[in-house]
């Protein structure tokens, strides 16, 4: 790049804080430069706290700050297709935070809006960069475990607090995420299956709300076909009675187990050996997903997660969901 890319952050909450926003200032070529939120003073909190110079209450005057090439989406996703449609019209790069919306029909909206104006999107689908991950793509693309046969993953959790105090969350409210936690976890792991095991054909599900807790769904259930012939199912419930969270991808010559959200090793099971890899993520957690946006700003590679991928994720998790 010529110049350093100067970003502006829509929606700076505590996605922000740890997991991206240090990320962006870490990365030789980046600069934040303006933050928004609609509550002025946490904003200007913010900007004081990270040495931001501008900070604003109004996402359009951020958009069109001309000092700002490229925005940044992490507000809760009912308003993704609000703002994306908004920095396309304006002409610069954007990363929306995941899931990129809340259906299939407005990330296909947003993906067609960026690619007329041949504009770079991202989506922070921030797995498919992550050593521990790509680790596991690097053993299955080997065939340590053979011919992959299907794949398998568990995810429970017990109610927090705030569901059972039935507090108001965003993540839970079936207007802003209709599936609850499952929009906002499994949605992590349905694009990482899809980068680790190739597009998905056919999807479908059952899902209802068990608990009565909140609005949303909280028990969910799924299969799925890869093109490659790779069976997929799995089980997400947010109401049992203990946390569990694994994966197992079965070959002809062994498996491979690992975890979506834990920082367990992975491990590699075959007849003539048991492997670990222990891996440790970074400490902000985005850090090499923003720094291979980098890399593609450069032409140096394509960034894994687009909003053509995150498209098509949005779809297969409509058809699980039985939207579609």
């Amino acid at each position: 790049m010529e110049k350093a890319i100067k970003w502006g952050i829509i929606g700076c909450g505590n996605v922000t804080e740890k997991k991206s926003g240090p990320a962006y200032q870490m990365t030789e070529g980046f600069e934040i430069v303006a933050v928004m939120r609609r509550n002025l003073k946490l904003a200007e909190d913010y900007a004081k706290r990270h040495n931001v110079k501008k900070f604003y209450d109004d996402a359009d005057v951020l958009i069109s700050d001309d000092e700002v090439d490229a925005v940044y989406i992490a507000t809760p996703p009912d308003s993704h297709h609000h703002y994306a449609l908004k920095v396309a019209k304006a002409d610069k790069i954007c990363c929306i935070e995941k899931p990129m919306a809340p259906s299939y029909a407005e990330c296909v909206a947003i993906t067609e809006a960026f690619e007329k104006k041949n504009l770079p999107l991202f989506v922070a689908y921030y797995r498919r960069s992550l050593p521990r991950f790509n680790k596991v793509k690097e053993l299955l693309d080997a065939e340590c475990i053979g011919k992959i046969r299907y794949v398998n993953w568990t995810l429970t959790r017990t109610p927090s607090d705030a569901d059972t105090s039935r507090d108001y969350n965003w993540r839970t409210d079936a207007k802003i995420a209709p599936a609850g936690y499952f929009d906002d976890l499994a949605s992590h792991g349905m694009d990482l299956f899809v980068y680790l095991l190739g597009d998905i054909s056919e999807a479908k599900g059952i899902s209802l709300n068990q608990q009565r807790l909140y609005t949303s769904k909280d028990a969910i259930s799924g299969t799925w076909l890869h093109n490659p012939g790779v069976i997929g199912s799995a089980m997400w419930n947010f109401g049992s009675y203990k946390r569990e969270d694994e994966v197992r991808i079965v070959g002809s010559k062994g498996e491979v187990t690992f975890s979506i959200f834990g920082d367990d090793p992975i491990e590699l099971f075959t007849e003539n050996r048991t492997q670990e890899f222990s891996i440790d993520n970074p400490k902000h957690i985005q850090q090499h997903h923003v720094e291979n946006m980098k890399n593609h700003l450069n032409g140096i590679r394509m960034h894994p997660s687009t909003g053509k991928s995150a498209t098509h994720t949005a779809w297969v998790m409509d058809k699980i969901l039985g939207t579609l």
